[in-house]
């Protein structure tokens, strides 16, 4: 291994002072379970029903990724933009110095090189963890390549990420461990971009621990995406074939529970179509030889949020995780199996996800609704046989999308490029359980990176109107909603399985085959053009469906403006050329409805 890793690890580990250092070379799945069954965090489901497959229920306050504790120490304030907390990087070294000062006493410090990407490809990334946390260790070794190939990579050179976490609750000599550890009032989720590296504290929880997962792939991914001419991004990746036979790559980026696993495992209803899974959640992109762009899921598994997959949203999904799974936070049927709200009728009685007694007369849901799986992504029964292709695969659209009650239509196709920017600079959604915050506030959520982009926004816009323009090939961008809902709330488009029916009117677009219909936001599909064909939706309620109307639209200008307004001088113009754009088109449709 190489001087700088071993003496890292030594000057670590005189900070946290573990009983002991144990290097990982990824072989120890099976006794890290073990160890964390024989500890209590783990509970072994039952054998017959979900072979070699765990139940972990964290400490009630450590359920989800916390966003107030996730800072960009940049070392000027501006570069880490108004999305993000910044603290002056002297000042956090202090503070977490001082947090880190004996956290692992008592405790294994293990080390963990892993690889974001194939070993060896040219888009992959290489990073190594200290933690002293045989979860995260169980759990690094499904969502990342760990390998002691890592080591040989970076000893011929390749660049790697220091990344640092503790639980923050060091042991007294004699005194006894809890099950899941943590310390909930200090969390603090830190990165240093100029020196790409990722020191966390306080949380065992998957984004705050498991550091290649949003820190490295995203947070630090992005900033070494812009320093280096590629884009890291919060996106699935699935290759879709069409009757014709001809393969499309489309990437697309959803913010957390608006249907990401659904679409990145679609099950299509119309015949003739396959869709292949290549990554669910976090894309890296970089230009081709060709002047398109190539696209790696440089992940190694699926994390996804357990509620709401069942056998009608996602039969994909459970078929993934029928062994070698590990469940958090979801509830456990008296038979050693797991369930959790959509899964299908509940139980007479069931334990939930604090370990308590639940029934379905239970005022409280069994599973938390942040609650996950995690599963090695050669077990998806959609998985393409080529997806870590170390070439990588090369994009034909790019779909942008979040959950919108009004305003957004079904489909949309951008301009060009620099307005499918814009559009992915703008998306909004309902906000999730996934992150902190109010169930159900709009907020925007940029790219679905609001959380995760390691630099200013504005910037990180910027960066891809600067290498959009530097393709001559680029993929189309598309901004997708499935769930506007009726004057009764009610959502109108079936959804899951039938979003097929939207990827088959994309693909139409592709192939310049259907012509669409041009409005003020960007091209909707024309009377008839979409196959809805069995969905038993009428006229007027497709109308509602792609409705875009003037004065909705007018207010939502409003908004982004004001959302605009955030970001000062580092707006780019074209951000602002292209609302004008929008208001001016509106404006017209307005005075034309109006004068007829």
């Amino acid at each position: 291994m190489t001087t700088a890793i071993q003496n890292w690890v030594e000057e670590i580990a005189a900070l946290t002072q573990p009983d002991k250092i144990r290097w990982i070379n990824g072989s120890e799945q099976d006794e890290m379970n073990q160890l964390l069954v024989t500890h209590g965090t783990f509970t072994q489901l039952n054998p017959e029903k979900r072979p070699n497959s765990f139940l972990a229920r964290t400490n009630p306050a450590d359920v989800a990724r916390v966003e107030e504790r996730t800072f960009i120490c940049s070392e000027r304030e501006q570069d880490a933009g108004p999305t993000n907390n910044w603290r002056a990087p002297a000042e956090m070294r202090t503070k977490l110095n001082s947090m880190f000062e004996g956290s692992m006493r008592g405790r294994t410090m293990y080390v963990i090189p892993f690889a974001m990407g194939p070993i060896g490809s040219d888009m992959t990334r290489y990073g190594v963890e200290l933690t002293d946390s045989a979860y995260v260790v169980s759990s690094m070794m499904i969502m990342t390549r760990v390998s002691d190939k890592v080591l040989d990579e970076i000893n011929n050179g390749a660049d790697w990420v220091p990344a640092v976490h503790s639980v923050g609750v060091p042991l007294a000599p004699g005194e006894k461990d809890v099950p899941w550890p943590c310390a909930p009032e200090d969390v603090h989720v830190v990165q240093f971009p100029e020196t790409k590296e990722i020191w966390s504290y306080g949380s065992g929880y998957g984004g705050n621990s498991l550091l290649g997962k949003k820190a490295m792939s995203l947070r630090i991914g992005s900033t070494m995406a812009r320093d280096e001419g590629w884009l890291a991004e919060h996106m699935l990746l699935i290759r879709i074939t069409a009757p014709t036979g001809k393969q499309y790559n489309v990437a697309a980026a959803f913010p957390s529970a608006c249907g990401k696993t659904n679409l990145a495992m679609l099950k299509p209803s119309l015949p003739g179509y396959k869709v292949e899974t290549i990554g669910d959640d976090i894309t890296w992109i970089a230009p081709s030889k060709s002047g398109k762009l190539k696209a790696i899921n440089p992940e190694f598994g699926l994390f996804g949020v357990a509620p709401g997959t069942g056998p009608d949203t996602n039969q994909h999904a459970l078929d993934s995780m029928k062994e070698n799974a590990v469940f958090t936070n979801v509830a456990m049927t008296d038979d050693g199996d797991v369930w959790w709200e959509g899964l299908g009728e509940a139980p007479d009685h069931l334990t939930d996800w604090l370990g308590q007694d639940w029934t379905p007369e239970s005022e409280t849901p069994a599973a938390h609704p942040n609650s996950r799986f995690c599963v090695p992504m050669s077990q998806a029964p959609t998985v393409s046989p080529d997806w870590e292709s170390k070439e990588g695969f090369e994009l034909d659209a790019i779909l942008f999308g979040g959950r919108r009650a009004t305003n957004v239509p079904l489909v949309t196709e951008s301009r060009d490029w620099n307005h499918g920017v814009f559009m992915g600079a703008t998306i909004a959604s309902e906000q999730t359980a996934a992150a902190e915050g109010p169930v159900g506030q709009l907020r925007r959520d940029p790219f679905a990176m609001l959380p995760f982009c390691g630099y200013n926004m504005a910037d990180y816009w910027n960066h891809w109107l600067e290498l959009g323009g530097k393709l001559s090939n680029p993929p189309k961008i598309f901004q997708v909603n499935w769930f506007r809902k009726d004057e009764n709330g009610k959502i109108m488009w079936p959804g899951f399985s039938e979003n097929t029916r939207v990827i088959d009117w994309i693909i139409s677009r592709l192939e310049n085959e259907a012509k669409g219909e041009a409005t003020p936001i960007g091209r909707i599909p024309a009377t008839n053009e979409l196959n809805i064909e069995g969905l038993g939706l009428d006229q007027p309620t497709m109308d509602k469906i792609m409705a875009v109307d003037s004065d909705s639209w007018l207010a939502e200008a409003d908004m982004i403006e004001s959302f605009f307004d955030g970001f000062g001088l580092a707006l780019p113009k074209e951000m602002t050329r292209q609302l004008h754009w929008l208001r001016s088109q509106l404006e017209l449709q307005k005075n034309n409805l109006v004068s007829s």
